[in-house]
Formats: structure tokens, C-alpha cells, sequence
């Protein structure tokens, strides 16, 4: 099953902070629902999990990521990535394309176009459902990253320090 997800978002933050944020896998894994950073290969290449929950299946992703293009002057960063499912035969992969823009206010807004591909248990719930779950893990991404982003730098933790955050399914 093939489907797109096209969604956006404004954080009252400025680009460059928001820029910075969206290229680090280590930051962004804290604000995706189920997900676990398992190991950063190099700056661009990383391995990671995510457990979903959709109805009464749960299903546990293990794959790579890949940054294919950061363009620092356009903001824009484009990843590929492929998992499998953990002891099941389910896969996924994505192309997902992130813009960040300044707005007038001097706020940013984030557009992220995502195509997505998945095979195995998880298609017999329909496009539908798949869909809004991905809605829902989306409006809960952008909730979190605003959340960390929106306030004064001086109040963001150090970026050496490591973040321990108990890895919850996304229950949908």
C-alpha cells in the first residue's frame, strides 16, 4: 500500500533553530512517538525502531535512515529510509522531504511531503485508518518539536547530555 503524507506546521522559533533541530536524528527521535535512535553511522546514516499500535496489532520496525540531500542555504532536507518488521514480514520505506521557511513574524514554518510505502499486517486496517494514524503521530511530532523549540535557548538542555526516554508504542 502506497500513500502521501503532506503536512505543516508553525513554530514560534527561528529558522536556524528550527533547521538545526530537524537535521539531528538524536533530537528528532525524542519527538516521534514509538521511535529509538539505535546507532548514528555517520553524520547522515543512522539505524532506528519504531513500535506502532493500530487497533489490537502492535508491530515493531527495525531499518536505516539516510540523509539524501541537506541544503543549508534552502533549509531543505530530503531522507530515505526502509525498515522490516521485528518478527513478522511487514516492511516500510520512505522519501520524505522537510522545508523550513521563515515567516513574517519572524516564526518558521515546517513542510514535510512523505511517500510511504508498507507491506504486511498493517494494510488490512485500509488507507484510512493508516492514514490518521500517521495524522496523529504527526500532530504529536509537531506538538513536541514546538514545544522543545519554543523557548528561550538558554533553558535547552546541553547538547551532549544524554536524553533517557522510556519508548512507548503509539496506540492508535
Amino acid at each position: 500500500m502506497a500513500f502521501k503524507i503532506e503536512e505543516r506546521f508553525e513554530v514560534q522559533a527561528p529558522v536556524e533553530r528550527v533547521w538545526k533541530y530537524l537535521i539531528d536524528p538524536a533530537r528528532v527521535v525524542e519527538c516521534l512517538p514509538g521511535a529509538e535512535l539505535l546507532e548514528m553511522k555517520d553524520e547522515h546514516n543512522f539505524t532506528g525502531a519504531i513500535k506502532v499500535k493500530v487497533g489490537p496489532l502492535s508491530m515493531s520496525y527495525k531499518g536505516n535512515g539516510k540523509f539524501t540531500e541537506v541544503n543549508e542555504e534552502t533549509h531543505q532536507v530530503r531522507m530515505v529510509g526502509d525498515a522490516r518488521e521485528v518478527g513478522g514480514s511487514g516492511s516500510t520505506k520512505v522519501s520524505m522531504l522537510s522545508t523550513v521557511a521563515p515567516l513574517p513574524s519572524g516564526s518558521s514554518e515546517v513542510v514535510v511531503s512523505a511517500d510511504v510505502e508498507l507491506v504486511g499486517r498493517i494494510v488490512q486496517f485500509g488507507r484510512g485508518m493508516i492514514e490518521e494514524v500517521s495524522r496523529q503521530m504527526f500532530r504529536q511530532f509537531s506538538t513536541c518539536v514546538k514545544t522543545k523549540l519554543e523557548v528561550v535557548e538558554e533553558a535547552q538542555p546541553a547538547q551532549n547530555t544524554p536524553v533517557v526516554t522510556e519508548t512507548k508504542a503509539i496506540a492508535a
